[in-house]
């Protein structure tokens, strides 16, 4: 794969980058934040990881930059900063995944791998489709009625968990688990915050919610017009 690393501490970037390569992958390195929007703006990457604190720029305003551009490259955001309020932050803002310092590098390498994953076999069978709503996930693309729909990187990952139940409750708890890889509610709006988004984006021009609220329950999508 051919990751981009921002992190302005040399020794930690080298080390990082090292072990990568070992594994086969390509590096790059930038070690302050405008440099980073410079780069990640101008090519793309298979991953991106983000150190939050550096020079410049900070991690998060790159990956915001980065989001607003539509670009929907995964990204890992690795950071000291070890709080709840942080950790949502940076995955409200688009982050795939948050790892705190220090680390062991088995673990980073293991997380990489799996953001850079991608579904395997032919494009059809990478096809989700409930009611009048069809997601190829090889293309990361999402339409409505035949009408493209722009999604953010974690609301397409909230649709794809609804999608992936048809006609079945999906509960907040899951979400929060599957979407954001939290195994316990960091009491925030972060699942209703993203909810509201996604159902903007998938119900304009049409007269019916493609996602329905259980109250007390969760969310769910009936697969029929």
């Amino acid at each position: 794969m051919n990751i981009f690393l921002l992190e302005d501490d040399a020794d930690t970037a080298a080390f990082i980058a090292r072990g990568l390569k070992e594994k086969g992958h390509q590096v790059e390195v930038a070690g302050d934040g405008v440099t980073a929007i410079t780069r990640l703006l101008a090519d793309r990457f298979d991953v991106i990881v983000l150190d939050r604190m550096v020079p410049g720029l900070d991690g998060l305003t790159v990956l915001k930059a980065v989001r607003a551009a539509g670009h929907a490259t995964p990204v890992l955001m690795l950071t000291a900063k070890s709080q709840i309020a942080d950790r949502v932050a940076g995955l409200e803002e688009g982050a795939d995944d948050y790892l705190v310092k220090p680390f062991a590098f088995a673990e980073l390498a293991a997380r990489v791998t799996a953001l850079g994953r991608r579904p395997l076999g032919s494009e059809a069978a990478a096809i989700l489709k409930v009611a009048d709503v069809e997601m190829n996930l090889l293309r990361r693309e999402v339409r409505r009625g035949g009408k493209a729909v722009e999604l953010q990187p974690r609301e397409f990952t909230l649709l794809e968990q609804l999608m992936r139940n048809p006609g079945r409750v999906v509960t907040r708890t899951m979400l929060l688990d599957q979407v954001w890889n939290f195994g316990f509610d960091p009491k925030t709006n972060i699942v209703e915050t993203h909810m509201s988004r996604l159902r903007s984006k998938l119900n304009e021009g049409f007269s019916r919610s493609a996602i329905r609220t259980v109250r007390g329950s969760g969310y769910l999508m009936e697969d029929s017009v």
